[in-house]
C-alpha cells in the first residue's frame, strides 16, 4: 500500500516473473500481509512463453503493478530494468517464490536507521517447505583462493541464534534491500552474469565504496529454493562455473588471481572431469567446459 505519510520512506519491492505465475500470485498474496504502510511492488515479466496477464493481473493491488519485458533479462539485468519503474528510496529485490512475514519492511528499515553507513540489509532466510531450517544468516569472507564463501547458519535448526542484526560480508540475493542513493553511487547490478555470483560481485562493488552490508535476524522471508531452474541442472551447471571464474577477474587481481587460477587448474578443473567422466553426466560435463571455456570472450570491464 501507499501512503502520503513522509515519516514511512516509499519501499519499492521488485520481484521478477519468468513462467510461473502462479508462484508469483503465492508471493503476492503473501505480501497483502505487510503491516509496513508505505511501499510498491514491482513484478517484472521476463518473456515468459505465455502471457502471465490474464493469470497475474487478479491477484495485483492498487499498489502492485505488473511490466512484461520483451526479453528474458536474466536476474540482474531484470532488477535492473525493474529499477527504472521504481519509485522508492529503497529498493527491495525480493524472488517470486518466497512469501514473507508480516513486520519484514520495518524490520529491513532498522540497520539503516541506526547506521548510515548501511548499504545492504537482508532478512534471515528459511525453507518454505522445513520453516524452521535456516538457508541463510549471511555469508562467510569470500575465499580468494576457491572462489566461493560459505553461508552462514546454512541448514541449521533456528532456536533463535541469529535473531539480531548482524554484519556480514554478502547479500543473498533471495531477498536484499538496498538504499537508493547507494545505486546511484555504486551502480546496478552486473548484468554480465546474467544468473548466479551477481549478488556477490554487487556486495563486493558496495563494501569496497564504503558501505556495509547486515543481517537483519528479527524477520525471516521463506524461500521456496530452486524453483526457478531446480537444484541440479544444467543451466545452473554452466553459470555457476562461468561466473565464478568471472567474479574473481573482476574483482581480485594479482597473486589472488593467479592462486585462483592455479587451484581451479590443478583441483577443481580435474575433480569436475572426473566427476562427470565417472557418472557418465555427459551433459553436465559439456556445461561444464563451456562455462570455463566462456570466460575468454567475455570483457570485465563494464560494472553493470
Amino acid at each position: 500500500m501507499t501512503t502520503n505519510n513522509s515519516s514511512y520512506p516509499l519501499i519499492s519491492i521488485i520481484t521478477l516473473n519468468y513462467n510461473q505465475p502462479e508462484v508469483t500470485c503465492e508471493f503476492l498474496n503473501s505480501c497483502k500481509q505487510l503491516t509496513y504502510p508505505n511501499y510498491e511492488i514491482i513484478v517484472c515479466d521476463m518473456a515468459s512463453y505465455k502471457d502471465p496477464r490474464s493469470v497475474i493481473e487478479p491477484s495485483l493491488s492498487n499498489y502492485a503493478k505488473l511490466y512484461v519485458s520483451d526479453k528474458n533479462l536474466g536476474f540482474a539485468g531484470g532488477n535492473n530494468w525493474g529499477m527504472q519503474f521504481a519509485q522508492g528510496d529503497y529498493i527491495l529485490l525480493l524472488n517470486n517464490d518466497t512469501e514473507v512475514s508480516p513486520n519484514l519492511l520495518e524490520k529491513l528499515l532498522i540497520p539503516f536507521e541506526t547506521d548510515l553507513a548501511t548499504g545492504i540489509v537482508c532478512p534471515l532466510i528459511k525453507y518454505f517447505e522445513f520453516p524452521n531450517r535456516i538457508q541463510y544468516a549471511g555469508f562467510s569472507k569470500m575465499n580468494t583462493l576457491t572462489g566461493r564463501t560459505r553461508t552462514i547458519g546454512y541448514g541449521e535448526e533456528d532456536s533463535g541464534q541469529y535473531n539480531r542484526i548482524i554484519p556480514t560480508f554478502g547479500g543473498h540475493g533471495a531477498a536484499m534491500m538496498v538504499k537508493k542513493n547507494v545505486i546511484s553511487e555504486v551502480g546496478r547490478l552486473p548484468e554480465a552474469f546474467f544468473l548466479y555470483y551477481e549478488e556477490w560481485d554487487w556486495s563486493t562493488r558496495i563494501l569496497r565504496a564504503g558501505f556495509k552490508i547486515y543481517l537483519q535476524g528479527e524477520t525471516t522471508v521463506y524461500h521456496k529454493e530452486s524453483m526457478t531452474v531446480g537444484k541440479r541442472s544444467l543451466q545452473k551447471e554452466y553459470y555457476l562455473t562461468r561466473n565464478r571464474i568471472l567474479y574473481m577477474r573482476r574483482n581480485y587481481g594479482g597473486y589472488r588471481f593467479a592462486a585462483f587460477s592455479v587451484f581451479f587448474l590443478f583441483f577443481t578443473f580435474p575433480k569436475s572431469i572426473f566427476k562427470y567422466l565417472s557418472s557418465g553426466n555427459m551433459d553436465f560435463l559439456k556445461a561444464f567446459l563451456r562455462g570455463v571455456i566462456d570466460n575468454f570472450t567475455m570483457s570485465t570491464r563494464s560494472t553493470i
